[in-house]
């Protein structure tokens, strides 16, 4: 059976502060996850007690050509439960540059039916500038395996074929995380191979711009960043380079109040391939209509 966390524990929302992390951590049933993906994988600090959740490794599928794709929920179960992830656990994810690959393994575990799980505003850098206790080295060993079983949730990933529906959707909406020079197709993407440009009726919402210093903006903002592209639109499907930033803006949405909310996995690491044959279009963005 898994652990029950007491009631003052519950998690305020997606998002939580180092000071809300702080005064629980070494709770038991409260698991800290490093979710630092390219340089930052395995960097020399951490949160005390955090544990690895290696999106660049075993937490991704490598049976395909694509980075970062969802692994399947057999995979999934055991990797969370070599973590030590109980049932009845809260959880809490950060990286190591603020909030950016977080947000991805907070989509990721909310897609595997687990949702007490937020990220943490800031991440390492806030939580170091607050003079929060890390830790460097290997973490310390298990005290038990968990007991979490992924239960996925249908329609929080989708393919290419699901956005191309959105694409042609009066009630959809597609945001693309990525910077705007990539999204106009004037700078090169960093993966080789892959087209310049965006897909048509796309709009760009840079992951970035939902951000403010290494934090999210507060939901008002939110609100009207993603009210001025997407109008009325409340389906609102979130794209990026591979799936991580797209995160950013599923979190972002979420705070924003927005529910119908889903992440393209394969992102423009698939769309992009000449091999694919969608459609792409280079410039602005199209006006919402």
């Amino acid at each position: 059976m898994g652990r029950d966390v007491p009631r003052h524990d519950r998690l305020p929302g997606p998002l939580v502060g180092a000071d809300w992390l702080a005064a629980r951590l070494g709770s038991p049933g409260l698991l800290v996850l490093d979710a630092s993906v390219g340089a930052h994988r395995g960097s020399a600090r951490r949160i005390v007690g955090a544990r690895p959740f290696d999106i660049d490794g075993a937490l991704s599928d490598h049976s395909g050509p694509l980075p970062h794709t969802m692994p399947g929920a057999d995979r999934f179960t055991e990797e969370l439960r070599t973590l030590g992830l109980h049932d009845g656990d809260t959880v809490v994810v950060h990286d190591a540059v603020g909030i950016y690959s977080s947000a991805r393994a907070w989509w990721m575990l909310r897609a595997m039916g687990f949702d007490r799980v937020a990220v943490l505003d800031g991440g390492l850098p806030g939580w170091t500038a607050a003079g929060l206790p890390t830790e460097s080295g290997a973490p310390a060993a298990l005290a038990e395996r968990g007991d979490f079983t992924a239960a996925p949730r249908a329609g929080m990933f989708v393919g290419a074929d699901e956005v191309a529906a959105a694409l042609a959707d009066p009630a959809s909406a597609v945001f693309d995380a990525r910077s705007r020079e990539r999204f106009r197709g004037t700078a090169p993407e960093p993966r080789a191979g892959l087209r310049g440009g965006h897909m048509p009726g796309a709009v760009n919402l840079p992951f970035g711009e939902v951000q403010h210093e290494g934090r999210m903006r507060p939901a008002a903002e939110l609100r009207a960043a993603f009210t001025a592209l997407a109008q009325d639109r409340e389906r609102l499907l979130l794209s990026c380079g591979s799936g991580v930033t797209a995160c950013v803006l599923a979190l972002g949405a979420a705070l924003a109040g927005y529910r119908d909310l889903a992440v393209y996995d394969g992102s423009w690491s698939e769309w992009g391939l000449p091999s694919q044959d969608r459609p792409v279009v280079t410039g602005r963005e199209t006006e919402p209509s």
